[in-house]
């Protein structure tokens, strides 16, 4: 099953599924014993079965369809450079070496991006394809393909699919993987052909990963059921501007010409949308009942498969760019390490796509980060220019509250009818369901139609008097820039051959969806800036913080920021440009708003800083000098409060011992440490103290109770007044997570010692916490048995790297298989060093635990003065085959932050290539 999913609550198997199930752990007991024991006949079969889906390396094979030869050339660690004649046998090649390493990887993902996945592991992906399907995420990709992309993208697209198909000919599921031929003893599943448009569909499913803030927009108005207005503001604080700097800094909002300009201008003046607003109808609470209803909405999305991250939560991603002054080559070096959710295999591929001669005829010469099932390269360099991208946060996306009526729904004071469509799902194993899928006229898709409890406590929600009567009761919908056909993928192919910033930009205005912080640099020594995307514009009043109220077109968008609007920044006068989703630009220099919900800086401003460090210590930035910043794991919260811990006075021997072990504390987090694992406990327990207990259930983690304090109070309360409450989120998604919008809500209150949120109540074990002192001794306590439990009695023995461990978990049959099938797919634990909001960002989620939740997905450094001596590293490796020398052979060096040669030139290839294949036609 994917990841992040469960099958069917409440259902018993009946006696077919129960045999079904017995034959399918008897054959995979069958199949350890033969991978591992070598039994007689059992064992020719087992290893015969894995070693079927290995790719052919080495000699010729012949490709229907081919115009000329192919070489595909593969390093040492199975990395594939291709050199092709003409653009479309590049792209076919590049469909048929994707397919050869990862078309179960592939496979996924395309039933997932069509709600399909039901086909694959039956009735347990239903409702996850009740909600795909209602999104409509292929049917946005077939209009896009059929009516926005360009020829020539077409034209790419069909090679692509033409040689992911030549992979799959004559070839049966345990020809093609492990995980087929597992699947094949209780599902009779065969692949079929690929599509262009599966191609397209997973741009979606990467835009949906990175949609910007609807996650806060649900938390905020689920915090309305215990907080009170001023409490939620203290809980999303202010962008620190003056502190942490923007990504652009040398340029602001023409007024007069509307357009962003660099260097001087007229003054931002006033734009189409305020800088502020209140969401729901003009208030700063969510309408009772609605909280309920988003809890509900939340636990939805937060089922479906994440494609790249984490549903949307901790999603983040360095990306810096330094000038050719201040490197040792004089030409500039760029690095980027977007932060993703970890997967097996890793969600990025790497490759190389090279014409023989470029012209014309074959245009490219481009190596980078690609994903397996997509032709192009996404993040890289050609001969040229190099790029990056990091998640933006923009916001694109609008919760809408729709006042539903027995023909319709409600909107400026007339009932209009809804567009619907019938989907019909296959069920692997069951009956075929049908669905039907209401749209508003915008195109907005009815979410809570796919949960019988929305629509239970739609018809409890109320509003303030200007609303619509109850009637039937209320319904969500989704506005999102994605689900409108978009020409993203045409950006994919234009950046790939871009020689310059003009057509880098050029190429940048159709990257629609997913709205990217995109840098950039060139052989010239040139560096810049862009931001890409289809942004929303909204109406004065509204800045898309809440839900809206659908029944009043004031709450509509107004249309999207021109391109020549879009901030960006070419050759700043400082010599370095950095992005790791801070604000992109200062509130006054520009009138529209991009979100509400931008990262607070935390690791912008390390990475500038340690930038500055070097240029004004008189140093030039070395490749490796680039490599050590991505591995910086400096704690900045740390560093704020490790000095106020050392100054309170601990009664208990214990916890003073603890307490020691940050005197000195250097306040890095590398594995090995032992202060770095006391300080982590003891920021999850402040955290807990001051802000966890006090949020309402659906924000908690599940399962955890306790008594909590009534409505609108952050104080103790009388133990007369308290409620019995446990949480309802899985403990990767809770609050308070520990992010650094955490960092700001702490630093926000740190010297004001009798703060309301640094009160916590008494229980049985210990007293009351009446200020900040009392609370930050009373987490240090709690952090030292904690971590006693965990770690044991003796401090010697601990370190972070054993709170602090990657789990990597194939996407499916390794996350919800039978545990025999997960062990032969996943792999790990690795100790990491790194945490939350530091550059080397190992994330973790506080309210959860201290396993990683989300990582550096690969690692790049490009050198502009000789692409041959850039670096990269996968988390992974190449290969999805789970027995393949090159499933996790890079993991070890990423995990010690090593990066690994990355060859472009001929002569470079040709030496580090281990295994040639011709493809001839």
């Amino acid at each position: 099953m994917p990841p992040n999913t469960t099958a069917s609550s409440g259902q018993k198997p009946g006696k077919s599924g129960r045999k079904k199930g017995r034959k399918a752990r008897l054959f995979l007991i069958v199949l350890v014993l033969a991978l591992f024991g070598g039994v007689a006949y059992g064992g020719y079969w087992g290893v015969s079965t894995v070693r079927a889906s290995f790719p052919q390396t080495k000699g010729s094979l012949t490709l229907d369809g081919l115009s000329g030869p192919v070489d595909v050339k593969r390093d040492g660690n199975g990395i594939p450079q291709i050199y092709a004649s003409s653009d479309e046998d590049l792209f076919m090649a590049q469909g048929y070496v994707q397919a050869q390493d990862r078309f179960y990887e592939m496979d996924v993902r395309r039933h997932m991006t069509s709600g399909r996945l039901s086909e694959m592991f039956g009735s347990g992906q239903v409702k996850n394809d009740e909600f795909l399907r209602t999104m409509g995420w292929d049917r946005v990709a077939k209009e896009e393909y059929d009516k926005k992309l360009s020829a020539s993208t077409k034209k790419y697209l069909q090679a692509y699919a033409k040689g992911v198909n030549a992979y799959l000919k004559g070839k049966d599921g345990e020809d093609i993987s492990l995980e087929y031929a597992a699947l094949g003893f209780t599902n009779d599943y065969k692949p079929q052909e690929w599509t262009p448009v599966d191609s397209v569909a997973w741009l979606k499913a990467m835009a949906w990963d990175l949609r910007g803030n609807m996650q806060e927009e649900i938390d905020r108005s689920l915090m309305t059921s215990r907080l009170g207005p001023k409490q939620i503001a203290d809980l999303y604080p202010e962008y620190p501007y003056s502190r942490n700097k923007t990504i652009t800094q040398e340029g602001q909002y023409d007024s007069v010409t509307g357009s962003y300009v660099q260097g001087s201008s007229t003054t931002a003046g006033s734009g189409t949308q305020s800088t502020s607003g209140t969401g729901l109808a003009g208030n700063t609470t969510a309408p009772d009942g609605l909280q309920s209803q988003l809890s509900k909405l939340y636990n939805v999305l937060d089922n479906v498969p994440t494609a790249v991250g984490v549903n949307g939560n901790g999603i983040g991603s360095n990306s810096w760019v330094v000038a050719g002054e201040h490197t040792i080559t004089n030409k500039p070096l760029l690095a980027n390490d977007p932060h993703l959710s970890a997967s097996l295999p890793s969600v990025w591929y790497q490759m190389g796509l090279h014409c023989t001669s470029v012209s014309s005829k074959c245009q490219y010469d481009v190596s980078g980060y690609t994903f397996a099932g997509m032709p192009g390269v996404v993040i890289g360099h050609n001969q040229n220019i190099a790029w990056g991208m990091t998640n933006s946060g923009v916001d694109v996306t609008d919760l809408y509250l729709e006042k539903i009526t027995g023909e319709g729904y409600e909107y400026d004071g007339k009932v209009l009818p809804f567009t619907t469509r019938k989907e019909t799902i296959k069920v692997a194993g069951g009956s075929t369901k049908t669905i039907v899928v209401r749209e508003t006229k915008d195109g907005m898709p009815l979410l809570s139609d796919r949960d019988d409890e929305l629509v239970k406590v739609g018809k409890k929600a109320t509003v303030d008097s200007g609303a619509p009567d109850r009637g039937d009761g209320y319904a969500i919908a989704l506005r999102w820039t994605a689900l409108d056909p978009g020409n993203s993928m045409d950006a994919v192919f234009q950046l790939d051959k871009a020689s310059n910033w003009s057509e880098f930009r050029t190429a940048a205005a159709s990257f629609d969806v997913p709205s990217q912080n995109l840098i950039y640099a060139d052989t010239n020594d040139n560096i810049g800036y862009q931001l890409p995307g289809k942004i929303p514009t909204r109406s004065k009043g509204d800045d898309g913080s809440l839900p809206s109220p659908g029944w009043n077109s004031k709450y509509r968008w107004t249309g999207y920021i021109k391109q020549s609007a879009l901030p960006y920044e070419y050759n700043p006068k400082r010599g370095y440009i950095v992005t790791a989703n801070q604000a992109v630009v200062d509130k006054d220099k520009y009138p529209y708003t991009l979100t509400t919900d931008w990262g607070y800086g935390t690791r912008s401003q390390r990475i500038s800083d340690l930038i500055e460090a070097k240029i004004k210590g008189g140093g030039k930035i070395s490749t490796d000098d680039m490599r050590q910043m991505q591995l910086d794991d400096s704690s900045e919260i740390a560093k704020l409060i490790v000095p106020k811990l050392l100054k309170i006075d601990v009664a208990d021997k214990n916890v003073r011992d603890a307490q020691k072990l940050l005197e000195g504390w250097d306040y890095t987090q590398d594995a090995d440490s032992a202060a770095a694992a006391y300080f982590n406990a003891t920021w999850r327990n402040i955290l807990k103290l001051a802000f966890g207990n006090k949020l309402p259930k659906e924000l908690r983690v599940k399962g955890q109770c306790l008594n909590v304090a009534p409505v609108d109070s952050t104080g103790p309360a009388d133990e007369n007044q308290t409620v019995r409450e446990c949480g309802q989120r899985e403990a990767d998604q809770a609050q308070p997570d520990g992010g650094d919008r955490w960092f700001e809500v702490v630093r926000k209150i740190i010297d004001d010692q009798n703060n309301d949120w640094w009160k916590a109540p008494k229980t049985r074990l210990d007293k009351a916490a009446d200020n900040r002192d009392e609370l930050f001794a009373r987490a240090m306590k709690d952090a030292r048995w904690e971590l006693t439990a965990k770690l044991g009695k003796d401090m010697d023995t601990w370190s972070w790297g054993r709170l602090h461990r990657l789990f990597l978990k194939n996407q499916t049959l390794g996350t919800e298989g039978p545990g025999v099938l997960q062990y032969m797919l996943n792999r790990g634990p690795w100790k990491l060093s790194g945490g939350e909001a530091t550059v080397n960002a190992t994330g973790w989620n506080a309210a959860g635990g201290y396993g990683v939740v989300w990582v550096p997905s690969m690692r790049m450094v490009v050198n502009l003065d000789d692409f041959d001596k850039s670096k990269w590293i996968n988390l992974s490796g190449a290969s999805g085959h789970a027995y393949s020398a090159h499933y996790t052979d890079q993991t070890d060096k990423w995990a010690k932050g090593e990066l690994l040669p990355w060859s472009f030139s001929d002569k470079a290839v040709d030496k580090s290539t281990s295994d040639t294949l011709v493809l001839k036609p």
